[in-house]
């Protein structure tokens, strides 16, 4: 049984109902999301060989304290970092450290600031220089793996049109899609009920209703979708070792479909950027 709630109504912690919000919490999203979206593009000169991803997660801490928000990560559960960088194998929830980004790498940028109790949460990934071809097309299928999950939303339909139009385009392209790890409702919290799944089938999952919020944030593999956690808890790498993408978005349910809180000002967001 799914129950809906508005979002005042609701107690500040994921009680597994779903939030229903009004304009005034989608401005506040509007303004955190634009102030993350602001964070992934100016980092992008950074993104470099020879560049530690311990200097990107510096730079995402003093943006944020630049701009009166914090990093929702750190602390977050004992993480110790301001972001997250998976590079290539690594799915998500990679460690900054003071390793340096090599020619060829791919990373993934995972960023949420909370600004005035709202969490903005996007991710991108970025090239290392020049990549190979393989890595180029698996940054471009995942990417249209978003914009297709994305375009599945609005009221009425049930959160499996979305897994189900981001699984069935990768698995048209031979990738894979991850399944221990999905999307999730946001908002004043940082994860909150509806899980979104990036596979499945249409008549699976809660209806969505105007005034949800939630990331959609498929991830996408060369190889087979299998994945494990490395001893530090955190790190979520391919079994398999093959390459890993993600790019996430924060939407909210409108009227006749959705909002993406989280677009670049620049037009930085999407893959086919000069590396």
């Amino acid at each position: 049984m799914v129950t809906y709630i508005e979002a005042f109504s609701a107690p500040m912690k994921n009680t597994g109902v779903i939030r229903l919000y009004g304009s005034e919490a989608f401005e506040g999203m509007r303004k955190a999301c634009q102030l993350t979206a602001r964070a992934l593009d100016e980092i992008y000169p950074l993104v470099k060989p020879g560049t530690s991803t311990d200097t990107l997660d510096r730079f995402v801490f003093e943006f944020g304290m630049d701009h009166g928000a914090l990093p929702a990560t750190l602390n977050y559960r004992g993480y110790t970092k301001s972001s997250c960088t998976s590079i290539n194998h690594v799915v998500c929830h990679g460690i900054p450290n003071d390793k340096p980004l090599r020619e060829g790498d791919v990373v993934n940028i995972d960023v949420t600031y909370v600004l005035d109790g709202w969490h903005g949460d996007s991710s991108r990934m970025y090239p290392v220089g020049q990549i190979k071809r393989s890595a180029e097309r698996l940054l471009e299928v995942t990417y249209e793996c978003l914009l297709r999950g994305i375009a599945a939303v609005r009221p009425g339909v049930r959160t499996g049109a979305i897994g189900e139009a981001i699984q069935r385009y990768a698995e048209s392209e031979r990738c894979s899609v991850v399944r221990d790890f999905c999307g999730h409702g946001v908002g004043k919290l940082f994860h909150d009920a509806p899980n979104i799944l990036h596979y499945g089938s249409a008549n699976e999952g809660p209806e969505l209703k105007e005034g949800m919020i939630f990331t959609i944030e498929p991830m996408i593999n060369l190889g087979r979708p299998h994945v494990k956690v490395l001893s530090d808890g955190w790190t979520a790498v391919t079994r398999d070792r093959s390459l890993s993408a993600q790019y996430e978005h924060a939407v909210g349910v409108t009227a006749d479909g959705c909002e993406v809180f989280t677009l670049s000002p620049a037009g930085l967001d999407r893959p086919g950027l000069p590396g």
